[in-house]
Protein backbone atom coordinates (compact mmCIF):
# COMPACT_ATOMS: atom_id res chain seq x y z
CA UNK A 1 0.00 0.00 0.00
CA UNK A 2 1.31 3.15 -1.04
CA UNK A 3 2.34 6.17 1.61
CA UNK A 4 -0.70 8.26 0.64
CA UNK A 5 -3.36 5.16 0.24
CA UNK A 6 -2.63 4.27 3.33
CA UNK A 7 -2.77 7.81 5.21
CA UNK A 8 -6.02 8.62 3.45
CA UNK A 9 -7.24 5.07 4.28
CA UNK A 10 -6.50 5.64 8.02
CA UNK A 11 -7.37 8.98 8.30
CA UNK A 12 -10.78 7.28 7.00
CA UNK A 13 -11.12 5.42 10.00
CA UNK A 14 -10.43 7.89 12.57
CA UNK A 15 -14.12 9.28 13.70
CA UNK A 16 -1.91 -13.39 35.24
CA UNK A 17 -4.54 -11.38 34.91
CA UNK A 18 -4.57 -7.73 36.45
CA UNK A 19 -2.19 -4.71 35.00
CA UNK A 20 0.35 -3.28 37.37
CA UNK A 21 -1.10 -0.03 39.07
CA UNK A 22 -0.20 2.84 36.81
CA UNK A 23 2.46 5.57 37.40
CA UNK A 24 2.69 6.86 40.72
CA UNK A 25 1.22 9.80 41.57
CA UNK A 26 4.63 11.33 42.68
CA UNK A 27 5.57 11.09 38.23
CA UNK A 28 2.32 13.24 37.49
CA UNK A 29 -0.69 15.14 37.96
CA UNK A 30 -4.27 13.98 37.68
CA UNK A 31 -6.93 16.35 36.27
CA UNK A 32 -10.03 14.92 37.13
CA UNK A 33 -12.40 12.37 35.20
CA UNK A 34 -11.78 11.06 31.08
CA UNK A 35 -13.59 12.92 28.80
CA UNK A 36 -14.97 12.13 25.64
CA UNK A 37 -12.75 14.50 23.90
CA UNK A 38 -9.87 12.99 25.84
CA UNK A 39 -11.18 10.18 24.35
CA UNK A 40 -11.20 10.75 21.23
CA UNK A 41 -7.12 12.93 21.04
CA UNK A 42 -6.03 9.48 22.03
CA UNK A 43 -7.41 7.52 19.40
CA UNK A 44 -6.17 10.20 17.08
CA UNK A 45 -2.60 10.39 18.22
CA UNK A 46 -2.56 6.59 17.96
CA UNK A 47 -3.94 6.81 14.38
CA UNK A 48 -1.40 9.76 13.55
CA UNK A 49 1.25 7.63 15.35
CA UNK A 50 0.30 4.68 13.12
CA UNK A 51 0.68 6.49 9.71
CA UNK A 52 3.82 7.89 10.01
CA UNK A 53 5.45 4.27 10.75
CA UNK A 54 4.03 2.89 8.16
CA UNK A 55 4.75 6.34 5.58
CA UNK A 56 8.75 5.78 7.54
CA UNK A 57 8.73 2.67 6.20
CA UNK A 58 7.40 3.35 2.39
CA UNK A 59 10.19 5.93 2.61
CA UNK A 60 13.32 3.71 3.75
CA UNK A 61 12.23 0.41 3.24
CA UNK A 62 11.88 -0.38 7.22
CA UNK A 63 10.68 0.65 10.02
CA UNK A 64 12.55 3.15 12.41
CA UNK A 65 14.30 2.26 15.30
CA UNK A 66 16.15 3.35 18.62
CA UNK A 67 19.24 4.16 16.56
CA UNK A 68 21.44 6.64 14.67
CA UNK A 69 25.11 7.52 14.21
CA UNK A 70 26.02 8.83 17.92
CA UNK A 71 29.54 9.44 17.85
CA UNK A 72 29.82 7.99 22.08
CA UNK A 73 30.66 4.89 21.55
CA UNK A 74 28.17 3.46 19.24
CA UNK A 75 25.34 4.86 21.61
CA UNK A 76 22.30 5.35 20.32
CA UNK A 77 21.23 8.95 18.89
CA UNK A 78 18.03 9.44 18.94
CA UNK A 79 14.50 7.62 19.65
CA UNK A 80 12.14 6.46 16.94
CA UNK A 81 9.84 9.24 18.29
CA UNK A 82 12.57 11.51 17.08
CA UNK A 83 12.99 9.41 13.11
CA UNK A 84 9.35 9.66 13.50
CA UNK A 85 9.04 13.74 13.24
CA UNK A 86 9.12 14.43 9.41
CA UNK A 87 6.54 12.33 8.77
CA UNK A 88 4.29 13.83 11.62
CA UNK A 89 4.95 17.19 10.32
CA UNK A 90 7.50 17.86 12.34
CA UNK A 91 10.32 18.76 9.57
CA UNK A 92 11.73 22.24 11.60
CA UNK A 93 12.25 20.05 14.88
CA UNK A 94 13.84 17.32 13.17
CA UNK A 95 16.20 19.12 11.52
CA UNK A 96 17.17 20.92 14.66
CA UNK A 97 18.51 17.33 15.79
CA UNK A 98 22.40 16.12 15.89
CA UNK A 99 22.35 12.45 15.07
CA UNK A 100 26.25 12.46 15.04
CA UNK A 101 25.41 12.70 19.06
CA UNK A 102 24.31 11.31 21.74
CA UNK A 103 20.36 11.81 22.38
CA UNK A 104 21.76 13.84 25.65
CA UNK A 105 24.55 15.16 24.16
CA UNK A 106 24.23 19.52 25.35
CA UNK A 107 22.90 20.53 21.79
CA UNK A 108 20.20 17.84 21.83
CA UNK A 109 19.12 18.25 25.27
CA UNK A 110 18.22 21.45 24.27
CA UNK A 111 15.25 19.83 22.04
CA UNK A 112 13.51 18.09 24.82
CA UNK A 113 11.34 21.62 25.98
CA UNK A 114 10.16 21.09 22.29
CA UNK A 115 8.37 17.74 22.27
CA UNK A 116 5.46 18.18 19.89
CA UNK A 117 1.84 17.82 20.87
CA UNK A 118 1.15 14.29 19.54
CA UNK A 119 3.98 12.82 21.91
CA UNK A 120 2.78 15.11 25.23
CA UNK A 121 0.65 13.63 28.01
CA UNK A 122 -2.96 13.98 27.55
CA UNK A 123 -5.24 14.56 30.83
CA UNK A 124 -2.46 14.54 32.88
CA UNK A 125 1.06 16.68 33.50
CA UNK A 126 4.21 15.13 34.08
CA UNK A 127 6.31 16.94 36.75
CA UNK A 128 9.16 17.29 34.48
CA UNK A 129 8.91 18.49 30.72
CA UNK A 130 9.47 16.41 27.73
CA UNK A 131 8.28 13.37 29.11
CA UNK A 132 6.13 11.21 26.68
CA UNK A 133 3.92 7.63 27.91
CA UNK A 134 3.74 6.93 24.16
CA UNK A 135 6.17 4.14 23.96
CA UNK A 136 6.90 0.60 21.99
CA UNK A 137 8.03 -2.74 23.35
CA UNK A 138 11.48 -3.85 23.48
CA UNK A 139 12.78 -7.64 23.63
CA UNK A 140 13.06 -10.34 21.77
CA UNK A 141 10.23 -10.80 18.72
CA UNK A 142 8.93 -6.58 19.48
CA UNK A 143 8.20 -4.18 17.25
CA UNK A 144 11.11 -2.46 18.24
CA UNK A 145 14.04 -5.33 19.30
CA UNK A 146 16.71 -3.55 19.60
CA UNK A 147 19.47 -3.83 16.44
CA UNK A 148 16.42 -4.40 14.38
CA UNK A 149 15.29 -2.86 11.13
CA UNK A 150 11.82 -4.75 10.45
CA UNK A 151 10.29 -4.94 7.51
CA UNK A 152 6.37 -5.43 6.62
CA UNK A 153 4.91 -7.91 5.88
CA UNK A 154 8.30 -10.00 6.04
CA UNK A 155 9.22 -8.42 10.14
CA UNK A 156 5.50 -9.79 11.32
CA UNK A 157 4.78 -13.63 10.58
CA UNK A 158 1.66 -13.14 13.04
CA UNK A 159 0.20 -10.70 10.56
CA UNK A 160 0.43 -6.64 10.90
CA UNK A 161 -3.36 -6.95 12.94
CA UNK A 162 -2.00 -8.79 15.58
CA UNK A 163 1.47 -6.99 16.65
CA UNK A 164 1.39 -4.29 18.75
CA UNK A 165 2.92 -1.05 17.50
CA UNK A 166 2.61 1.40 20.18
CA UNK A 167 1.23 1.84 23.98
CA UNK A 168 0.24 4.51 26.36
CA UNK A 169 2.60 3.18 28.66
CA UNK A 170 2.70 3.23 33.05
CA UNK A 171 6.12 5.07 33.09
CA UNK A 172 7.01 8.33 30.69
CA UNK A 173 10.12 8.34 29.56
CA UNK A 174 11.92 11.32 27.75
CA UNK A 175 10.39 11.65 24.21
CA UNK A 176 13.84 11.87 22.50
CA UNK A 177 15.51 9.02 24.92
CA UNK A 178 15.96 5.77 22.58
CA UNK A 179 14.60 3.53 25.42
CA UNK A 180 11.29 1.63 25.16
CA UNK A 181 9.56 -1.29 27.63
CA UNK A 182 11.65 -4.05 28.09
CA UNK A 183 9.51 -6.89 27.82
CA UNK A 184 10.36 -10.37 28.51
CA UNK A 185 7.90 -12.79 27.89
CA UNK A 186 8.53 -15.01 31.09
CA UNK A 187 7.35 -11.79 33.19
CA UNK A 188 4.81 -9.93 33.86
CA UNK A 189 3.34 -7.46 31.81
CA UNK A 190 5.27 -3.91 32.33
CA UNK A 191 3.25 -1.27 33.48
CA UNK A 192 0.54 -0.04 31.42
CA UNK A 193 -2.00 2.90 31.46
CA UNK A 194 -0.44 6.14 33.12
CA UNK A 195 -2.61 8.50 31.19
CA UNK A 196 -6.81 6.81 32.10
CA UNK A 197 -6.23 5.56 35.24
CA UNK A 198 -4.77 1.88 34.05
CA UNK A 199 -7.19 2.09 30.75
CA UNK A 200 -5.05 2.64 27.77
CA UNK A 201 -5.07 2.94 24.02
CA UNK A 202 -2.69 0.57 21.55
CA UNK A 203 -2.27 1.13 18.19
CA UNK A 204 -1.71 -2.27 15.81
CA UNK A 205 1.23 -2.40 13.29
CA UNK A 206 -2.24 -2.17 10.21
CA UNK A 207 -2.08 0.96 11.37
CA UNK A 208 -6.06 0.22 13.94
CA UNK A 209 -6.00 1.01 17.45
CA UNK A 210 -7.93 -0.77 20.24
CA UNK A 211 -8.60 0.50 23.93
CA UNK A 212 -7.81 -1.57 26.49
CA UNK A 213 -9.73 -2.01 29.95
CA UNK A 214 -6.52 -2.46 32.39
CA UNK A 215 -8.26 -4.80 35.03
CA UNK A 216 -9.63 -6.80 32.88
CA UNK A 217 -6.93 -7.33 30.28
CA UNK A 218 -5.94 -11.12 30.37
CA UNK A 219 -1.89 -10.79 30.43
CA UNK A 220 -1.08 -14.28 28.24
CA UNK A 221 -3.24 -13.47 25.90
CA UNK A 222 -2.21 -9.52 25.78
CA UNK A 223 1.45 -11.18 25.27
CA UNK A 224 0.52 -12.79 22.08
CA UNK A 225 0.27 -9.40 20.59
CA UNK A 226 3.55 -7.95 21.81
CA UNK A 227 5.83 -10.52 20.23
CA UNK A 228 5.72 -10.87 16.08
CA UNK A 229 6.14 -14.13 15.30
CA UNK A 230 4.94 -16.58 18.12
CA UNK A 231 2.52 -18.49 15.72
CA UNK A 232 -0.11 -18.72 18.06
CA UNK A 233 -3.69 -17.24 17.36
CA UNK A 234 -5.08 -14.11 19.22
CA UNK A 235 -7.86 -13.54 21.53
CA UNK A 236 -8.53 -9.33 21.00
CA UNK A 237 -11.18 -9.30 23.47
CA UNK A 238 -9.33 -11.05 26.55
CA UNK A 239 -6.07 -9.56 25.45
CA UNK A 240 -7.28 -6.01 25.69
CA UNK A 241 -9.87 -6.82 28.27
CA UNK A 242 -13.57 -6.63 26.64
CA UNK A 243 -15.03 -9.10 28.37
Amino acid sequence: MTRRLFAAVTLAAFGGLLLAAPVPKDKKEDFGPVTDEQLKEAVKRMKLIGIGLHNYHDAYGFLPNNFGSAGQAGKPAASWRVHLLPFLEEDTLYKQYNFDEAWDSDGNKKLIDKMPKIYAPIRVKTKEKGLTFYRGFDGADTTFESGKKLRIPAGFPDGTSNTIAVVEAGEPVVWTKPEDIKFDPKKGLPELGGLFDGDFHVVLMDGSYQKATGKKVNADEFKKYITRSDGQVNNADAAFGKK
